[in-house]
């Protein structure tokens, strides 16, 4: 696997664009993607009980496992809790973009991000859909551009792009991300769109990506808010040549690898650009009895609000990482666990085997003042692992959201 540089246009039959339409004052807020070849899809929704519109729309669509072509999004307006009208919008952007590339309605997916509760302006919206497929390309711009233009709160563009080979032919995948706030492992904590030109059935795409969720996007957590409009889409135009993946193969392995590698970086990216963030922390918590035990139990650390601020502090308070994991539901034996922290400063031992370590707090501080830093919580209990990835809490995340409508 190489790392390229590249966005969601890098693999083959793959084009988009980004344009400002006039949904927000002056940023990019209108992004489309298009496959020349028919792909195959599969995606992950938000399990908030409140769903907005294109969740809806893109659930029915995946579903019947027809061909998909292109996804229309916009940012600036959610259009959730929009009622039936916003369901008529979404169908309505649909209908536009697959009206403008000569494509049945039912080919296209929609996304939406934004303020919640705000009637979508499709004055503005129709014809803005018609002006960036005008524009669609496959250049390295064109890939920017659309992953600008699903921005919101997002201080940079997220992209990622890798290729490998399977059958001597050179496949590439690719992603786009944002997220910013709202995010909260339980899928899919953000929106997020990858591009692949494999050759691959639905079930086995579809299957990559649920695996490959459970460790990326379910792992991160910037302010514990699940949001109505999360999404994951993969898309597979077999544009690249090869035999179709249909089994559990070698290739099947190489392409799933590349796909959770994608993920991962991305999932990464957004905790990064968390909102108000000044410091990423990395949760692992090793040997327990089941991988769900480690998942559970490093999600908790990440998610706990005193373990945010803590870091947010620069303090060294391992009592609120053994709190978090004690409320965690998850059955452990506290005489077992030791915890560490470690960052480009070094490394320190605050906790060893259930017992207090008498630790150096300058050390501690140097480590604390690091951007990036690891948590380490090992139990004794068993072989299993798992990561979580999360920010602190800032005075900076509480100014963002005061007026984040107005």
């Amino acid at each position: 696997m190489q790392i390229i540089d590249g966005g969601v246009t890098s693999p083959k039959g793959f084009m988009a664009n980004g344009s400002h339409v006039g949904i927000k004052k002056k940023k990019k807020d209108l992004s489309v993607i298009y496959t020349v070849f028919p792909a195959k899809g599969a995606a992950a929704f938000t399990t908030n009980v409140v769903k907005a519109a294109p969740v809806l729309w893109n659930q029915k669509i995946i579903h019947e496992r027809g061909n998909i072509q292109a996804i229309v999004i916009n940012s600036g307006n959610a259009n959730a809790c929009t009622g039936e009208k916003g369901m008529q919008d979404a169908m309505l952007m649909a209908k536009t973009a697959a009206d403008a590339l000569n494509l049945k309605t039912e080919e296209v997916l929609v996304a939406s991000t934004g303020v919640i509760g705000v009637p979508m302006p499709m004055d503005i919206i129709c014809p803005g859909i018609k002006q960036t497929i005008e524009g669609l390309g496959d250049s390295r711009e064109a890939a920017l551009m659309a992953a600008e233009a699903i921005m919101t709160t997002d201080t940079y563009p997220k992209e990622i792009a890798v290729s490998f080979t399977v059958q001597e032919k050179t496949v590439t995948i690719a992603g786009m991300a944002k997220g910013s706030g709202m995010i909260h492992p339980n899928m899919a904590t953000m929106l997020s769109f990858i591009t692949t030109d494999l050759n691959i059935s639905y079930e086995l795409l579809d299957k990559a990506l649920k695996e490959s969720i459970a460790d990326s996007y379910n792992m991160i957590s910037v302010d514990g808010d699940t949001s109505t409009n999360d999404m994951v889409i993969v898309l597979a135009n077999g544009a690249a040549g090869n035999d179709l993946i249909e089994e559990e193969n070698e290739d099947y392995e190489v392409f799933k690898k590349a796909l959770h590698y994608v993920n991962s970086h991305l999932a990464k990216e957004i905790v990064r650009d968390g909102e108000g963030a000044g410091k990423f922390i990395e949760v692992q918590v090793k040997g327990t009895k089941t991988k769900e035990d480690a998942r559970i139990l490093a999600k908790s650390i990440i998610t706990s609000n005193l373990v945010k601020t803590a870091f947010f502090g620069e303090d060294a308070n391992w009592g609120r990482i053994l709190c978090a994991m004690g409320y965690s539901g998850v059955q452990f034996d506290v005489n077992h666990v030791t915890i560490e922290f470690r960052s480009k400063a070094g490394k320190i031992t605050l906790m060893e085997k259930g017992l207090p370590i008498l630790f150096d707090e300058e050390l501690a501080l140097k480590i604390l003042k690091e951007k990036d830093i690891q948590v380490i919580a090992c139990l004794q209990e068993g072989e299993e692992e798992a990561t979580a990835w999360g920010c602190d809490l800032s005075y900076e995340y509480v100014r963002i959201n005061g007026d984040y409508r107005t």
